[in-house]
Order: structure tokens, then sequence, then C-alpha cells
């Protein structure tokens, strides 16, 4: 399935995405079926029962057509949004940096989310917010110290992610400030929907590109990862327990705006796009932040 939360005068609302004729159309997965929760989180902290549910009322349900229905992240209250650094071969190289046997892990605080639409605020307190595309993971069932063998098991699915960062933070403040730096509000922009496990046969294998108005500058493919999504959801377990709904950013192929010549950072007016084979564009715009 591809989830969506639709956003109605009610509240978020789960549907499963399908296309008839080549326009998109969606299917309430509450109203096909009131045995089911409102929300696609709600659905993840009761997958392994509800998710083949959600599927049978998706499959039997008439859609309707989506049109211009404004949507929200496919997950809208994490727990943790995990986040890995310097994980494309390619970017590494592109940076200069030394790639280390394990991998550099961050995190953003969950107010940074946003979903396909929303705007990404450029803070007053930055004047150096760089992009960078990601395919991201969501957690479906709650692990500690799961296998690499047992990983991909507690993965609900997929989809593409925007880790907004301000390098004036992340590289010059004291202790350089990576949880400050990519915690900004608006900075984890999500969607437009989360394809689950089944949809996608090779998470490994995805072309991924990142357009700034239009102009490719990332572009690659999660074959490039160094730490594949098995090795991370096995890695973090150890440290902390995954719940469902948890979120990781895999990390970002080359071309980020601070590693050109000369550097190119985000501007008010910008539209940012993340593309990821099999999980759509991720298109948000760009503005001032308020002061206020």
């Amino acid at each position: 399935m591809r989830l969506i939360h639709r956003l109605t005068p009610a509240g978020p609302r789960a549907a499963a995405l399908c296309s008839v004729d080549g326009v998109e159309h969606f299917v309430d997965l509450q109203q096909a079926n009131p045995q089911l929760p409102a929300t696609v989180d709600e659905l993840l902290h009761n997958g392994a029962e509800l998710l083949p549910m959600a599927a049978a009322a998706a499959a039997s349900s008439r859609p309707e057509r989506l049109g211009d229905a404004k949507l929200g992240p496919p997950v809208l209250a994490p727990q943790k949004i995990l986040c890995v650094g310097l994980n494309y071969a390619d970017h590494a190289a592109e940076t200069g940096a030394v790639v280390g046997d394990e991998p550099v892990i961050f995190n953003k605080f969950p107010t940074a989310l946003r979903g396909p639409g929303d705007a990404i605020e450029l803070p007053p307190e930055s004047e150096q917010v760089d992009f960078e595309a990601e395919l991201v993971v969501a957690i479906g069932r709650a692990c500690r110290r799961v296998s690499r063998g047992d990983a991909l098991d507690c993965v609900a699915g997929y989809a593409c992610g925007h880790d907004v960062s301000a390098r004036d933070w992340q590289k010059g403040k004291p202790g350089k400030q990576w949880l400050l730096g990519k915690s900004f509000d608006s900075f984890a922009p999500l969607g437009p929907w989360l394809a689950t496990r089944d949809e996608i046969a090779e998470p490994g294998n995805l072309p991924i590109q990142m357009r700034l108005n239009g102009q490719v500058m990332q572009q690659s493919n999660t074959n490039q990862l160094i730490f594949p999504i098995d090795y991370l959801v096995s890695y973090l377990s150890h440290v902390c327990t995954l719940l469902p709904g948890d979120l990781i950013y895999t990390g970002t192929p080359p071309g980020v705006g601070m590693a050109r010549t000369p550097p190119v950072f985000m501007q008010p007016g910008d539209v940012a796009e993340v593309e990821i084979a099999g999980l759509g564009v991720l298109r948000n715009p760009v503005v001032a932040a308020a002061n206020s």
C-alpha cells in the first residue's frame, strides 16, 4: 500500500492511494472498515494485525479522486527521528571525509517534521540552509537488539525525506551543533506517501534525486549506502528500543550545497523536490521564517 494522511476539517485521515487511469485516487481506510484507526500512526502501532486488514479494505472499496487534497506527513508523531551522516560512498568522497567502521548518528526534534507542500522555513538565525535528499525508513514493530537477519521484519515502509541542515550551526557553532542545526522547525519534510515494505522490493537499489527550482542538484542510487538499512536498524536497536512510527533518515548523496563552488544554499522563493523511485516526489516551497 501507499499510505497518506489527508488533512480534513475532522483531522488527519489515513488513506490508501491507488491510480485509476493514471489519476491518483484514495480510499479512506476507517470509512472502508470502521475497525481501522483514523491515522497511519495508529496503524503502525498495531501493524501486524491492522496493516493486512487495511490492505483488504483498500482493495475492496471504491476509491475517490484525490484531487488537490492537502496532505500531511505520512507519519504524524514519531517518537524519534534518527539520522545517519556520511552514508553514501559518493557523498563521503565529495566531502573528503574518512568513513569509519560505524555510522555517524544524530537526530532531529519531532517538531521539525513537515508534510508535502508545507514550507521549509529559513530561520533568521542561519544564513547557510542546505538541502539533503534522503530515503526514510519507518519502523513498524518495536525492536530491541534485533539481528541484521531480522531487522527488515521490523520495517513498516519507506518514504522520501529531506534532511534540511543549517550548516553554519552544524559546522560553525561551538562543539558543532548537529542537533540544533538539523532541528529548526520545518527541517524534516516527509512524504508524499509511505510505501509499505511489500511495495519496495529492493530499497537498497533506488534512484534518488534532489532538484532545486527544477535543477538537478543531487543524483545517485541507494546502492551507494555504506551502511544498508538492515545494518542501521540492527545497530540503532542495540542502543535504543525502536518503536512503531520511529523514522530513520538514512543519509544523503553527493551534490549538497555546501560542497559546491561557490556554495549554494536555499533562498526564499525556491522550490525543493526530492524524488525516489517508487516513493513519489516530495515538493516543498522555501520561505523566510517569521521572527516571532
